[in-house]
């Protein structure tokens, strides 16, 4: 005769208690820095939509009213854009005293901005010094893919004193963990990666635009491309704070997502003629 045995509430208790520890072990590992991002994939925005600083008042803030270098150097105001911004009124910005601009070509192996032309070429047209922005995502392919298609990309350069040198935007992943999975060694030879690519084919080292915060985290503050690769820093408040390790000084600071016309706006570490140097490499 077959006879049902009632399981009891402690019974129960210890069937479960596995199962739990096993999605209480999930979610701690999920919370850790450079882990696999949140199962819920919804809760990201779409792919390409990135832009330059797209992280920093999520995790860094904002303070003050923006801008003051704490330097009596001279600074030149620059802005950078990408498909977010849309057709750019460039005779605006020019009017207002920006002089240089850098746009978004690319992001991954995958997108292309759609707006490239009118952004790439109206910057050039109403007189600035413009170049081109690649947004990293060491989750998706190599370092070296990912400079490949940038420079095929219009991520390019040529000596005409008019094409600043490509930068790569590394920063905090909009689309899962901050790190990309990556350890801080991981990361580090993938911006190396890139970084050799980038200049093979173009004879230019690129620019590292960063967050000192992100860099701490996800490269270990990293010492290993100060001498060779300019900064480009982001924080948003009245002085720019400590930089990444390697770099004595940044040769363009991010300092607001929230300023005239385009929300980007930037100091370079120079007067016009600096500007002109580093486009001529």
């Amino acid at each position: 005769m077959l006879v049902h045995r009632s399981t009891t509430p402690a019974a129960r208790r210890r069937h479960l208690a596995p199962a739990a520890a096993l999605l209480a072990a999930l979610a701690l590992l999920l919370a850790l820095p450079g882990a696999a991002g949140a199962a819920d994939s919804s809760a990201f925005p779409e792919r390409g939509t990135a832009r330059m600083g797209q992280g920093v008042i999520a995790h860094d803030g904002q303070g003050g009213s923006g801008g003051s270098t704490g330097t009596a150097a001279a600074q030149t105001e620059g802005v950078d854009v990408s498909g977010h911004q849309g057709d750019v009124a460039w005779p605006a910005l020019w009017s207002s005293g920006v002089r240089w601009a850098y746009v978004k070509a690319t992001e991954g192996t995958y997108y292309k901005n759609t707006y490239f032309t009118q952004q790439y070429t109206g910057s050039y047209d109403v007189g600035m010094i413009r170049g081109t922005y690649h947004f990293a995502t060491p989750d998706t392919t190599s370092g070296a893919a990912q400079a490949n298609h940038f420079v095929d990309n219009g991520g390019g350069w040529s000596r005409d004193g008019r094409t600043l040198p490509g930068v790569l935007d590394i920063e905090w992943n909009p689309y899962g963990a901050q790190c990309y999975g990556k350890t801080q060694a991981g990361m580090v030879a993938w911006i190396r990666d890139f970084v050799n690519t980038y200049k093979a084919r173009t004879g230019r080292d690129p620019v590292i635009y960063t967050a000192t915060s992100w860099w701490k985290d996800c490269t270990g503050n990293n010492a290993g491309f100060g001498a060779t690769n300019p900064l480009w820093v982001a924080r948003y408040n009245t002085t720019v704070g400590e930089l990444p390790a390697g770099w004595g000084y940044y040769t363009m600071w991010q300092y607001t997502s929230s300023g005239p016309t385009v929300g980007d706006h930037n100091h370079f570490n120079g007067a016009l003629d600096r500007v002109v140097a580093l486009a001529n490499g």
